[in-house]
């Protein structure tokens, strides 16, 4: 699985309480004329904790079906249970996904020994390629630079995404990995800073509304244009600072909803977004040049 670049963790469009899978495809079909270089489905801002498990191999299976191998997709399949991590990364390797993205354990907060185990049991039975995601803000659990490079010389691990606010762990990864192994940011507002460091790219929340400015940052720092990659950059500050003004995804669904590309829907225990955030959302898609 080759993967770098500008990577969008999909929002799951509803209808009311419906999946909306035409809207998702509309979606993926717009990811890749924007050039977009790989997607996730039913990760964190997929909504997969409020699907059924037949909603979430319907979402799995349309971008499967509407990528047609063009990109790289992953699915989120990491939950609190080694065992059902393991029949979920199964379930999403049967559905033609190309790796999958595994958060740590949440709310159980195990040891950094226990996320190992745990980690070594998804990669060996699993049946895909495991990028490791570390998102502390959601999870309750840290997964360590050093616990990270233990992981990266296991068979099956070939990334993280890195996602606990910092850049700093970013540069330790880097720093103490195998060469091939995948580094990705998990921060849209800190995607730029960590490609400085070493990452490869960034798996995303506002290339979902804003495809293109992003993949322009990724080409310009890419080819040596640092300055053309921190101008875009920054016209894009507002938006990602935006996107997370209320529980994501409720944000970016508003903002998907301004541009006409789905309904701003969420379930449960989410709700739409605010007027403030909306109003925030607006003037943060004009400036970066979406809307």
């Amino acid at each position: 699985m080759k993967l770098a670049g500008i990577v969008t963790a999909l929002i799951t469009p509803f209808d009311g309480d419906r999946v909306d899978l035409d809207a998702l495809a509309e979606l993926v079909t717009g990811q890749i004329a924007a050039g977009i270089h790989g997607v996730v489905a039913c990760g964190t801002t997929g909504e997969p904790a409020t699907m059924t498990h037949e909603e979430r191999d319907a979402v799995i299976r349309t971008v499967v079906e509407v990528v047609a191998g063009r990109i790289p997709v992953l699915a989120g399949t990491g939950t609190n249970c080694t065992r059902t991590t393991i029949a979920e990364t199964q379930r999403a390797r049967d559905l033609g996904v190309d790796g999958a993205l595994v958060v740590t354990p949440y709310y159980n907060r195990p040891q950094q020994e226990g996320m190992i185990e745990h980690y070594r049991g998804v990669a060996a039975e699993g049946g895909l390629p495991v990028v490791l995601y570390n998102v502390p803000s959601r999870t309750g659990v840290n997964l360590l630079p050093k616990t990270v490079a233990c992981l990266a010389t296991l068979p099956g691990i070939v990334g993280v995404k890195e996602a606990s606010g910092s850049v700093g762990p970013v540069r330790d990864i880097v720093a103490s990995v195998p060469a091939g192994f995948l580094v990705l940011s998990g921060d849209d507002a800190l995607a730029l800073p960590s490609f400085a460091v070493g990452a490869q790219g960034v798996i995303s929340v506002a290339s979902n509304v804003a495809a293109r400015p992003m993949v322009e940052m990724w080409e310009a720092w890419k080819a040596g244009r640092a300055a053309q990659a921190a101008e875009v950059d920054r016209s894009l500050m507002d938006l990602y600072n935006a996107l997370f003004l209320e529980a994501s995804p409720a944000p970016v669904k508003a903002a998907a909803a301004l541009l006409g590309m789905c309904r701003d829907d969420v379930r449960l225990p989410l709700l739409k977004a605010g007027r403030a955030t909306r109003e925030a959302l607006e003037a943060a898609l004009a400036t970066a040049g979406v809307r």
